[in-house]
Formats: structure tokens, sequence, C-alpha cells
């Protein structure tokens, strides 16, 4: 018994975290949404959001965990794989926009939300995009001929490397679904421009 009402509270936890993640990407900011109209969308009374979550921005705070947490996992298993030197970057990007395109919700929420009106969210996800970057960064000192790099040089060129990407994934959710030969030209550009970076890193003389 207790099992199943633990299954049942699961299921409206996470039912919660759907809808509000629904309605951003219907183009409601979070700061504006309603918990009457978010707990009556799941089917409860509002009082029973709170069996959930302490209050409205405690959600926002779990949803940017769980949407930084599964890109951070997805990001590391990329950097892991082992492929011929001309096939990373291309098979990177093209793995990334996939993952983009099947978790639209997500990505849709904290590109929005990054410049939103909560300030925890805001600070939240902007703390997981400088983690992203940290470990980048750890990463690139590992590759021969970056041992030597700087730490502030290594964190810049991770930083352009997540910025790049970054803006890419607002063009491919403005895109998908609508210009699906947009998405298309915005991997060969995005392709180009990490290229581009990375074709610098060998004339750089850190330090």
């Amino acid at each position: 018994m207790a099992r199943r009402k633990a299954s049942r509270g699961e299921g409206t936890r996470t039912a919660l975290m759907e809808a509000a993640l629904k309605q951003v990407a219907r183009g409601r900011s979070f700061e504006a949404m309603s918990l009457r109209k978010l707990a009556q969308s799941v089917d409860i009374v509002p009082t029973a959001f709170y069996r959930h979550f302490e209050s409205m921005e405690a959600l926002g705070l779990a949803l940017v965990d769980e949407c930084l947490r599964t890109l951070r996992r997805m990001m590391r298993e990329a950097r892991e794989r082992e492929l011929p030197d001309s096939q990373i970057l291309r098979d990177s990007v093209e793995t990334y926009f996939r993952y983009v395109q099947a978790n639209r919700l997500h990505f849709t929420f904290i590109m929005r939300e990054r410049y939103g009106g909560v300030a925890a969210l805001r600070h939240a996800i902007r703390a997981g995009i400088a983690l992203f970057v940290s470990e980048l960064a750890t990463d690139l000192g590992r590759f021969p001929g970056l041992t030597r790099w700087t730490s502030e040089d290594l964190r810049m060129i991770a930083g352009l490397i997540v910025s790049t990407v970054t803006e890419a994934t607002e063009s491919v959710l403005e895109a998908d679904g609508h210009h699906p030969e947009q998405v298309d030209l915005e991997l060969a550009l995005t392709e180009k421009k990490l290229r581009l970076v990375l074709l610098a890193v060998p004339h750089w003389r850190s330090g």
C-alpha cells in the first residue's frame, strides 16, 4: 500500500513538472504561471501541490536541476565516445541537435527562463552553464598541446564553445517543426563556427 501511494505521489510530481514545461512552451513565463491552474491541469486541488513542492520556485528549481542533469550526462557520454578525428565534430553537433529536438520542452524552459523574471531560476541556470564550461575546460586540458594552457585560457575556449552551442540551441528550437531546412543550415553553421574556434587553438600562446 505504501509503495502504491509513493508511486502515485511520484506520478503527480512528474505530472506537475510536465504541465509546467508545457505552459512555458506555449509562451507563458514561469513567473506568470498560476499555481491554482497548474494544479487543476493535473486534477489535484491547489493545496495538494504542497505535498510535492514547497513553492512554485521549488518546482522551477526542480525543473532546472532535471534539465541540466540530463544534459550533463548526455554531454559527458558524447565526450567519452571514440570516433575518428574527422567525424568527432560533425557527429557531436548532430547528436546534440537530435537531443534538443527530442527534449524540446526542457530546452525551451532553460532557454527562456535564463532571462526570466524568477531570480532563483536565472541563477541556477547560469550556475549550471558555468559548470558545463568548467567540466569542458577540464576535459580540454587533457588534450596534447593544451596541457600547458592556463586554467583561465582553457575556460575561455570552453566558454566560446558553450556560447556557440547555446546560440545554436535557440535557433533549433525556433526552427524545429516549422522550418526543418533551417535546422540543417544551423547544423552546418554551428559545425563551421566550432571548427573555426578549434582551428585557432594550436596558434594560441597561453600565458
